[in-house]
């Protein structure tokens, strides 16, 4: 299982709430991709961070599409479930937790709320495939992934993320992950604060998904995962 835990990355979640959820006030759809999810928490958490600052109704119309490779299989049962140990919600303020987490029957074992839930849905998904599992996301959220790619891959799979969003879509990653300069013409940093960007303009990207670009070769994967254990195994170009 993956190490990870909800509220482990609080200054992003936070710069989303303050520069993104803004600008999506208004749409009548919101989707957000979320790749690399791992088992969940990372999901769950930004979508606690939304239903804190958004009314009942208009939280019915976010959808987040929490995606993984998942070495494992267990990803979507586990976000499906929803049940999670103490040890991995000890960020999580007092009054959080009580509003968005029930005690299940099992001791030191919490079930985040059906509100929540419902707005969190799984799909196993290969983000070198570079096939977008959709397009016209207003967020996407892709932190601790990039790093298990070279340079050529990174750039790829950022061209695809930029294909995928909506026009004046966020992308976020984290906080020690660069833009390539190469991709400046296609982004635009929303903070110094953070690595918030805002898709600049819409791009002819019919190379985008064009896998002559980069041509990725698995080898067999490692012994061990890394930290994040979304397990992408050793690639090469």
């Amino acid at each position: 299982m993956a190490f990870t835990y909800f509220f482990r990355d609080r200054l992003s979640l936070e710069l989303i709430g303050k520069y993104v959820l803004p600008a999506l006030t208004g749409q009548r759809y919101i989707n957000i991709w979320d790749a690399g999810c791992a088992h969940g928490p990372e999901p769950y958490s930004l979508a606690i961070i939304l239903r804190e600052r958004m009314s009942p109704f208009a939280f019915r119309n976010v959808r987040i599409y929490a995606t993984d490779i998942d070495p494992t299989g267990q990803f979507g049962r586990t976000i499906t479930e929803g049940v999670y140990p103490a040890e991995e919600l000890q960020r999580v303020p007092p009054a959080i937790l009580q509003r968005y987490f029930v005690p299940t029957e099992h001791p030191g074992r919490y079930r985040v709320v059906d509100e929540l839930r419902s707005r969190v849905s799984f799909i196993r998904h290969d983000l070198l495939s570079l096939e977008p599992i959709r397009e016209g996301f207003s967020l996407i959220v892709c932190k601790n992934v990039l790093l298990h790619f070279n340079e050529q891959q990174q750039v790829a799979v950022l061209r695809m993320f930029h294909s995928a969003l909506r026009a004046g879509g966020f992308l976020v990653m984290e906080q020690t992950q660069q833009l390539p300069d190469r991709l400046e013409h296609i982004f635009s940093r929303v903070t110094d604060q953070g690595q918030v960007f805002r898709k600049l303009h819409e791009q002819a990207s019919r190379d985008v998904r064009d896998r002559d670009s980069v041509r990725c070769c698995r080898t067999d994967p490692p012994e061990q995962l890394s930290e994040r254990s979304v397990a992408y195994g050793n690639y090469r170009c």
